[in-house]
């Protein structure tokens, strides 16, 4: 493994203040670039370098984190990266965490195109409309990828999905399937609607259940039937579009509205009701289980 020369050793160089800019949202959308840290987002993003190879546009390592870790030598020998290698206090003035753990990417912001995905056909698509926290957008991107969905859509006012403790919280995921930010949320349910997208909205108060739903495709599955046709009950079976809202106020009206139905997640014991990330891992994997 060959590596850049020179070892960076001043934290106040340019290109230091340069990537350290990406941990803020401005430096972010006037590069198109975004900060991958810590060894499991830079895993991901060089594997998924290997089908885009404009995706990582640089990497940072300290010496012995290389060193203990040849499983990164062996990745970067494989899609022909040279890292940069750089002391701890430069590392830190990089990165957005205060502990950084030894290696930090500089990634290109990735933008598919809504036409693109519904074209591929998909299945099952999470829907952030409004969801603001970091924590929770990552909890539901990593739900979906878990689940085997085919996109993650962040509707306008939804957080950055670049914010670095939102990366974080992907834990990778980030990197495994499209994700589109900044949707406008009539022309997504519209466009969806027209290829055939059932949309489903995750409602705590809605009439239908999900485990009657549920109940109700495994028993279809049991007796050799194909989803039933007559648009009275939501079908777990068919392709499907989650919507997920915002964590204080769940989804408006309108979006409410927009669903052809919504779905409750039934409490059985005295909670009020679940966290927005919770909720959609059980609807995501209602649907993922049913369409298997």
């Amino acid at each position: 493994m060959t590596y850049s020369p020179e070892l960076m050793s001043n934290p106040r160089a340019d290109r230091v203040k340069a990537v350290a800019r990406l941990a803020n949202r401005k430096g972010r959308e006037a590069t198109g670039q975004f900060l991958a840290e810590g060894p499991q987002a830079v895993r991901e993003a060089l594997l998924a370098h290997r089908n885009n190879d404009n995706l990582i546009q640089d990497i940072y390592a300290v010496p012995g984190f290389l060193e203990s870790h040849p499983e990164f030598n062996e990745l970067l020998a494989d899609i022909k990266l040279t890292p940069r290698l750089v002391t701890g206090e430069v590392l830190l003035a990089m990165a957005d965490t205060q502990t950084p753990q030894g290696i930090l990417g500089v990634v290109a912001m990735s933008q598919p195109q809504l036409s693109e995905v519904l074209e591929a056909k998909p299945k099952l698509i999470a829907v952030l409309c409004r969801v603001q926290d970091p924590g929770n957008a990552g909890t539901i991107l990593r739900a979906a990828d878990a689940a085997g969905a085919d996109a993650v859509v962040l509707t306008k006012g939804s957080v950055d999905i670049y914010n670095p403790k939102a990366v974080r919280s992907t834990v990778g995921s980030l990197f495994h399937l499209p994700v589109l930010s900044n949707v406008e949320f009539d022309h997504l349910v519209a466009a969806s609607k027209a290829t055939g997208i059932q949309v489903l909205a995750a409602d705590g108060y809605a009439a239908h259940n999900l485990d009657a739903l549920q109940d109700q495709a495994v028993l279809r599955a049991h007796a050799g039937g194909g989803a039933p046709t007559d648009g009275t009950a939501p079908v777990l079976e068919t392709p499907t579009m989650w919507l997920f809202g915002n964590e204080g106020q769940g989804l408006d009206v309108h979006e409410k509205s927009a669903a052809d139905f919504r779905v409750a997640v039934p409490l059985y014991g005295v909670a009020e009701s679940l966290n927005v990330g919770t909720a959609a891992t059980v609807c995501l994997y209602g649907s993922a289980r049913a369409q298997r």
